[in-house]
């Protein structure tokens, strides 16, 4: 007997697809568009050179580079959304390059914008703000630029690197490229004779053969790609490292933390308290799952397996649609009408097929609405991902409503509470719906797999990152068997004598793109360390809670991550949430663990 194997994309049933048609209604459309821009890049470039000479000429430039960067996110979201959905067709790959090399121009001739805001001294800066009402919508936006004048190198050098940006992304467009249409798996079989085509589906499979038979599968292929793979992103570690160097900041953490407007103490905090004393909780964890699933050890592969459990009943898209909806209902009326929209017009991509990149994510072009993409699974955990994908699309459907183009993008320190926020409402409502002891179990287990996944995984990718940086600013080389290693003494040091980690187990740092996007794994725990306690709020306080939530979403980026949080009522200065998620995380298993007796 041999397994489904997977559609090609033109195969995949039209209401399982996202609607392109809604950005650009044809490719020809969309590469009329593309080739426009130059003439808004020429218009634009106009002012250079006297673009600070009155506030007029600022305003009339600022516009019209605001009108020209929502059409390129526009763009560029459709050309990077058809490569999500199929990066094997020829026509998909052409047409990012093509956007890629006009991003690259457009990032050229306007970098003389923040070079010649970032020129003033500041009392000329104050001196133009002040000489017309019309730049306050600006102001915002124009004074986060001033602020990196202390970093700001020369104009020359700054448009140098602008004309680079293409090949300063390359690591990333490669490793994605590399990663959806490369890399091959090698099929196996079951005990039973049935043929599996993609171990990455297995990977998590209740039936201990064939999850090492994936995993087995899945680390052969790493083994083939990963000199190439730390090539790449030795590489960009390298970029990061060099400009951080260049711009004059003490490290590479403290350049990448700039730009999250986030201090070095709210970073370690995250890393230290979670690694260190969520450590012991996790391994509480490992051995009960050990025990459950009848193992005679406790191996990597083993973690994300599903606990046994007699509630996970299979249901369709549809009826994970009903639940979320009525679910996220809490957050009022507007934002349930918003989930509404996203299934009925298709903002939603959620079959498989081959060349589609794997994982889940919420792209949220300004001026259109979001465009989630996901594989549904025919179980209810896809009901925990798609609201976790719907709570990035509700923050920014709102931000996008309220702020202007310049002031939608919080910091990355914040972007992922609105998701893991979702989930947790998911699991709220789940819990109040019945009192069957089982199915209490598995909103357990599915809040853990929450937590799990944020906590430990993204944390544990953060540890990593944090060490391989300073691993670079030492100019240790960046090889693939010092990666490797380096991951696995992580694993190692966080799970101790609870799980088994092999060398091949280190080898999945190659599994994230993350490491591409900065100081990014760390703020999974970030997110889930606020929402953890917004959450509690709106349980507890209900409407109030609920109210301050929705205005922190539609500030947007109007607001540091610590202001964000304050408005939504808890102080991520203090270290004290953190360990207060954890303790919650091991409540959270201590009950699992009275449920299983």
């Amino acid at each position: 007997m041999e397994t489904k194997k997977r559609l090609k994309r033109s195969e995949v049933p039209t209401e399982m697809t996202w609607n392109l048609s809604d950005l650009f209604e044809t490719r020809i459309l969309w590469q009329q568009e593309l080739a426009l821009i130059d003439k808004a890049i020429s218009k634009i470039g106009a002012f250079k050179g006297s673009l600070c000479k009155t506030s007029k000429s600022l305003l009339d430039c600022l516009l019209l580079y605001e009108k020209a960067s929502i059409k390129m996110v526009q763009l560029g979201t459709y050309a990077r959304l058809k490569q999500h959905s199929d990066a094997t067709n020829p026509n998909n790959q052409e047409d990012l390059l093509a956007f890629s090399a006009v991003e690259a121009r457009f990032k050229l001739a306007t970098s003389f914008i923040e070079s010649e805001i970032m020129a003033l001294d500041k009392q000329s800066f104050n001196q133009l703000l002040e000489q017309d009402n019309r730049l306050q919508v600006f102001k915002l936006y124009l004074s986060k630029i001033y602020d990196k004048k202390e970093h700001q190198l020369s104009a020359e050098t700054e448009e140098a690197l602008a004309a680079l940006s293409e090949l300063m992304n390359s690591p990333v467009t490669l490793y994605r490229i590399s990663k959806a249409a490369d890399m091959k798996f090698e099929p196996f079989k079951d005990d039973k004779g049935n043929l599996y085509h993609n171990p990455l589906f297995s990977l998590n499979s209740a039936n201990s053969i064939v999850r090492k038979k994936a995993f087995a599968s899945f680390y052969k292929t790493l083994e083939r790609y990963k000199n190439t793979y730390a090539t790449n992103y030795a590489t960009e570690v390298r970029k990061q490292v060099a400009l951080s160097k260049l711009r004059g900041y003490q490290s590479v953490t403290h350049m990448l933390l700039d730009s999250q407007k986030v201090s070095i103490e709210m970073y370690e905090n995250q890393l230290n308290i979670i690694f260190n004393e969520l450590a012991p909780h996790m391994r509480k964890y490992a051995k009960l799952k050990q025990k459950q699933m009848n193992l005679t050890k406790m191996c990597f592969c083993d973690l994300t397996a599903p606990l046994p459990t007699d509630y996970n009943p299979p249901v369709t898209f549809s009826d994970l649609q009903d639940l979320v909806t009525e679910a996220l209902g809490v957050l009022g009326a507007e934002y349930q009408e918003m989930v509404k929209r996203a299934f009925a017009e298709r903002w939603i991509d959620y079959g498989d097929n081959v060349g589609k990149s794997t994982g889940a994510s919420c792209t949220t072009p300004y001026g259109v609405h979001p465009f989630i993409k996901m594989t549904y699974t025919g179980t209810m955990r896809s009901a925990f991902t798609l609201a976790h994908e719907l709570g990035h699309g509700g923050h920014f459907f709102y931000a996008n409503k309220e702020q202007r183009l310049f002031d939608v993008r919080p910091s990355l320190y914040f972007v992922e509470a609105p998701s893991t926020m979702n989930e947790l409402l998911l699991a709220q409502h789940l819990m109040k719906k019945g009192a069957d002891p089982k199915m209490k179990q598995w909103v357990i287990i599915q809040l853990l797999g929450t937590y799990y996944h944020n906590f430990v995984t993204h944390l544990l990718e953060a540890e990593f990152q944090r060490r391989i940086y300073n691993l670079a600013e030492q100019e240790v080389a960046l090889t693939a068997n010092m990666l490797c290693n380096t991951k696995q003494t992580v694993l190692q040091e966080f799970w101790s004598d609870a799980v088994e980690i092999s060398r091949a187990d280190g080898m999945t740092w190659m599994r994230q793109p993350h490491y591409y996007r900065g100081l990014y794994p760390y703020t999974y725990s970030a997110g889930l360390t606020a929402s953890t306690a917004i959450a509690q709020q709106i349980n507890e306080e209900g409407q109030p809670a609920i109210d301050r939530w929705l205005k922190v979403l539609k500030a947007g980026g109007t607001l540091s991550p610590e202001e964000l949080m304050k408005l939504a009522g808890i102080d991520m200065t203090n270290p004290e949430p953190i360990r207060t998620a954890v303790a919650y995380v091991g409540s959270l298993i201590d009950e699992l663990e009275r449920l299983y007796i």
